[in-house]
């Protein structure tokens, strides 16, 4: 298997949950900044996008 395969699925995964958690509250309450949910959405949103981009780097490389 080739590596920053893992880390690169486990970006994806983990951004696709960020982008649920923040249509949800875009749906729900109109994206109040004032909401921890909206702060937790965008922190999940981050770590995934930085798994990709990271395993995307080590995919490249090798």
């Amino acid at each position: 298997m080739r590596e920053g395969l893992i880390p690169t699925v486990l970006g994806t995964a983990v951004t696709a949950t960020g982008v649920a958690l923040r249509g949800y509250d875009m749906k729900k309450r109109g994206m109040t900044k004032r909401d921890t949910t909206v702060a937790i959405g965008a922190g999940v949103l981050g770590f995934g996008l930085a798994h990709v981009v990271l395993g995307s780097i080590d995919l490249i490389k090798k």
